[in-house]
């Protein structure tokens, strides 16, 4: 008896915190919400579906907790990046390793992935969308406004709207392959080569506007 107590002890304990609510996020993006049950997340995280209940009272609660972890994992997500824009020594090439770093990330797999299943329950959950862009897309966009702004300040831009000119190289640098990855079905990923030749033709056609020998005429 005494011999089965202590291998029960022994076991390895089930998942919590943001291991939970890693594996939560992987049944929700395998099943879809609607698809998607409190079961199986107790299963896979080996707890009770009581244990699961008293730290998240629905699977609406759980959502919500999926996508907010989600976007605290990424938040400021560009800040070491354009602070590496501002101390690059030559400004295209600045740019065009941060052409490279937004593709890397918008168009990775966990991201898309992501973004397809806040979209897909973006009516049913207004307030989690509307917070998934915020504290994401539109912080990320704030950060690199910022930095384009100092840059302008110095005299390496042109800029008289940073909103605008940030919104405009981050689509240049995504648009095509953001849309042929969430609108085609069965698309596969740019290969590199073509991600690259997207990169450049971005940052010269942000430079053909926003540069300052743009304005020198």
């Amino acid at each position: 008896m005494a011999e089965a107590v202590a291998a029960k002890r022994g076991r390895p304990g089930g998942s919590t915190g943001s291991d939970l609510v890693a594996i939560a996020r992987q049944v929700f993006l395998a099943q879809g919400f609607a698809g998607a049950t409190m079961d199986a997340v107790a299963a896979g995280a080996r707890i009770s579906k009581q244990t699961l209940y008293r730290q998240y009272a629905s699977k609406d609660a759980l959502f919500a907790a999926v996508v907010r972890d989600w976007v605290d994992r990424g938040h400021d997500a560009m800040r070491p990046h354009t602070r590496a824009l501002l101390a690059a020594p030559d400004l295209r090439e600045g740019l065009l390793r941060l052409a490279r770093v937004l593709q890397a990330g918008v168009l990775s797999t966990p991201v898309l992935q992501m973004r397809t299943l806040v979209a897909a329950e973006a009516e049913r959950f207004p307030e989690v969308a509307a917070d998934y862009v915020a504290r994401s897309w539109d912080r990320n966009q704030r950060l690199l406004a910022e930095a384009l702004a100092e840059l302008a300040a110095r005299g390496q831009l042109d800029v008289d709207d940073a909103g605008i000119a940030a919104e405009q190289f981050t689509w240049l640098a995504l648009a095509a392959p953001l849309n042929r990855l969430t609108l085609q079905a069965g698309a596969q990923p740019s290969v590199d080569q073509d991600l690259e030749v997207i990169a450049t033709e971005a940052v010269t056609t942000f430079l053909s506007r926003f540069g300052p020998a743009a304005t020198a005429d």
